[in-house]
């Protein structure tokens, strides 16, 4: 009989841990699975004879607000519908309009000409944002590595376009108000301990098809190092910006994050920088630490004006 009861015991207790571990697998499956409406491969602009598209993902409950996700790594990037809504999911839970952007991948672009096109990205989305349901005057950019150095190119150089423009996209301004990035080169000129550093001031080691055929000029990756570098182009109209960075990195070392937010809180701007230590080049909690993004962006974004 006590054996019995043992056994049942025991059935019971198993049973429970296995509840617990579906009620948590159901809960997580569905946290990263919102209702979305979403729209892909929307033409913002072309590289030459290729288009340049965008994926629109809409939560169930819009905030009326956007944030653009820049979809590049090692300034490669992917086919539009590609992105996985998964990503963003704590940005869609607080409400935020998802605007994945892709661009033509290196080296059939170099890095000047997907900065570029970063810029035309953000003027289409908020030439078109009230038809979008988001206000054109409070965006949001994120990113990771690629995606992070592009994100500070568009916080440190969003401006509005040429008065004089032809297309009405190009008029209208491609600053952002508020950033949250992973890991994003800042200094091309000075890639410290990073094992991309060929010790001789020039371009990263295994990118130079990514800069263009001149880039191995020293006099010349001087200017190309510098204008496609954020940290050279810090004003006091930075918008605020938060960074995950890992001390372990080897690829980004955290001293190029490190080195922005010193010099940004120099001009008085708000720079937040969280040291994920141990991390190297991505971890496997980023998607966890988007949920400090979404709270970021209604912190700068929701009462922005």
């Amino acid at each position: 009989m006590k054996l019995r009861r043992w056994i049942r015991g025991l059935l019971l207790a198993f049973a429970g841990v296995i509840l617990v571990l579906a009620l948590l697998v159901g809960g997580g499956w569905w946290y990263f699975h919102p209702a979305v409406q979403r729209t892909n491969g929307i033409v913002y602009g072309h590289r030459g004879d290729r288009p340049l598209a965008l994926d629109i993902i809409k939560p169930a409950k819009p905030n009326g607000l956007g944030v653009l996700m820049l979809v590049s790594g090692g300034w490669k990037s992917a086919p539009p519908g590609s992105f996985g809504e998964w990503l963003a999911a704590p940005l869609l839970r607080h409400g935020y309009t998802i605007f994945a952007i892709y661009h033509v991948s290196q080296p059939d672009a170099t890095v000047m000409e997907i900065i570029a096109d970063m810029h035309r990205a953000v003027r289409f989305v908020r030439f078109h944002a009230r038809d979008y349901g988001v206000d054109p005057n409070r965006l949001g950019v994120t990113g990771g590595s690629a995606g992070g150095h592009l994100s500070l190119m568009l916080a440190t150089r969003g401006a509005p376009g040429p008065a004089e423009a032809t297309d009405p996209v190009d008029r209208e301004s491609s600053a952002v108000q508020a950033v949250a990035v992973f890991f994003p080169v800042t200094d091309l000129l000075n890639l410290g301990p990073s094992t991309e550093n060929p010790g001789d001031g020039g371009p990263p080691i295994h990118f130079h098809a990514a800069f263009g055929p001149q880039c191995t000029n020293p006099a010349v990756w001087k200017v190309i190092g510098r204008e496609s570098s954020p940290i050279y182009h810090l004003t006091t109209n930075l918008p605020p910006v938060l960074i995950y960075h890992g001390d372990a990195d080897t690829l980004v070392p955290l001293d190029q994050s490190e080195r922005f937010a010193a010099k940004a809180h120099e001009l008085g701007r708000e720079v937040k920088l969280v040291i994920h230590h141990g991390g190297r080049h991505g971890w496997l909690t980023m998607v966890l630490d988007i949920r400090q993004f979404a709270r970021w962006f209604d912190e700068h974004l929701r009462g922005a004006n």
